[in-house]
């Protein structure tokens, strides 16, 4: 089969980068992420071309599904590793040489042309337009090697999320003086107990057997067979679009069940069962709901406490496994900026009452921008782990009970006319796939 690389019919400014290749087979569009040597970071110039191309996408009924995959050299599976928050952070430090220097006390507020408001309002537009894809053209993400952070965001607001043997899932953010963004705010208090929670507070390096146990991915494939699951995928949608010419009086509604059932149908085949029982989530289930379900836990503090009485337990088996777990994480958590760890608890608390995507995104633009002020944590993370790279990070405040509670309101305040919003036309399609 032919592949042919897609073309823009709307007017205004194109976006185009080559690490980010649109094409499309048959009738399925496709995403190829194309930037391996920085694991397919996402820059601004790929937000924005992918913020040109799915609207594209969305309004060609002739396409029955979206793919998203990663480019990657051989010597490392990955398919989105984030967001390139170096390239942020220089602008945040008046470094970049892409825009003019602005005194570093203006950033954090959503002032446009500054690229600590602009990638981040642009991203989550973009994560957006993904979670209220028509039903008639679902997402199927591929998440074969790493996927963090804005790797998530692209793909976890879709349909389908295909895990590997080498995926390797995670949110990293509090350790870099950042939290869970790109629309996590909505899924993650929305998982089971405390996994969501855990999830977003430590960082926890996940696999596939985790995934499939978390409902985050929806199907397990081997490696081997991508390609081939690929093949199927393109063939399903050339059936479905042959269906859709054999009467005129097809009712809509049913086309786009022959589409989708193609889909899954295709993705069902593919599919191999998965044993989730020794896991990491499902092994320290237990202790994770003890210790992390936000509806337990009033504090990131209580969730401490919890995790110290616990690694202190030792009359029984399960107690020296909780031990060594909590143990564990505690060292972890000790790790995070506390800045960070609060701001996130509170969001997840909040996004567990917000109803749709769209209100989250626009709460974590407002969080976001707090991390982009003078002196945030943030800085001295990307600092430590992309800038110097001596993982020695020293966060301000250095301790949990130094972060007021006003503190962690401020990262909630309005951005007043900057506040996060999105195409009216975006509106009336349905919320997040998950």
């Amino acid at each position: 089969m032919t592949t042919t690389r897609q073309k823009s019919s709307s007017g205004g400014q194109q976006h185009f980068t080559i690490d980010l290749l649109p094409s499309r087979s048959e009738n399925l569009g496709i995403i190829t992420l194309n930037r391996p040597a920085a694991l397919n970071a996402l820059s601004l110039d790929m937000i924005r071309s992918l913020n040109h191309i799915l609207p594209q996408f969305r309004s060609d009924e002739t396409l029955h599904a979206t793919l998203f995959e990663g480019c990657h050299t051989g010597k490392r599976s990955v398919f989105c590793s984030g967001g390139d928050v170096k390239s942020v952070y220089m602008s945040g430090k008046g470094l970049s040489n892409t825009e003019d220097s602005v005194p570093s006390d203006q950033h954090g507020y959503g002032a446009p042309s500054l690229e600590t408001a602009d990638f981040f309002r642009e991203e989550y537009q973009m994560n957006h337009l993904i979670a209220t894809q028509p039903e008639r053209c679902p997402q199927i993400s591929i998440w074969d090697g790493v996927v963090m952070g804005g790797g998530a965001g692209i793909s976890v607001h879709g349909k389908y999320r295909v895990a590997t043997e080498n995926t390797l899932f995670a949110m990293p953010e509090t350790g870099i003086g950042l939290f869970p963004d790109v629309g996590s705010m909505y899924w993650l208090p929305r998982l089971e107990g405390g996994l969501g929670t855990y999830i977003a507070l430590t960082g926890a390096r996940l696999k596939a057997d985790d995934l499939m146990y978390a409902g985050l991915a929806t199907h397990y494939v081997p490696s081997s067979k991508l390609m081939e699951l690929r093949d199927a995928l393109v063939a399903a949608t050339a059936i479905a679009s042959s269906g859709d010419n054999e009467g005129n009086d097809t009712d809509v509604n049913d086309n786009v069940h022959v589409h989708v059932g193609g889909i899954e149908g295709v993705l069902a085949s593919f599919a191999e069962d998965i044993d989730t029982t020794n896991s990491l989530l499902a092994t320290n289930r237990g202790f994770i709901d003890k210790s992390f379900s936000f509806e337990k836990k009033s504090s990131v503090e209580e969730i401490v406490e919890s995790l110290h009485l616990l690694s202190s337990s030792s009359s029984s088996s399960d107690a020296c496994d909780s031990t060594e777990f909590s143990r564990k994480t505690l060292d972890t958590i000790h790790k995070m900026s506390p800045t960070s760890l609060k701001v996130t608890f509170e969001g997840i608390r909040r996004g567990a009452e917000l109803l749709d995507v769209a209100s989250v995104l626009k709460m974590e633009y407002r969080m976001v921008q707090g991390f982009m002020r003078e002196n945030s944590d943030f800085y001295e993370g990307i600092r430590a782990v992309l800038v110097d790279k001596d993982h020695k990070p020293k966060w301000s405040p250095g301790k949990l009970a130094e972060v007021t509670d006003d503190v962690v309101a401020s990262f909630f305040e309005s951005l007043g006319d900057n506040e996060l919003v999105f195409p009216e036309d975006t509106n009336d399609y349905a919320a997040s796939k998950l």
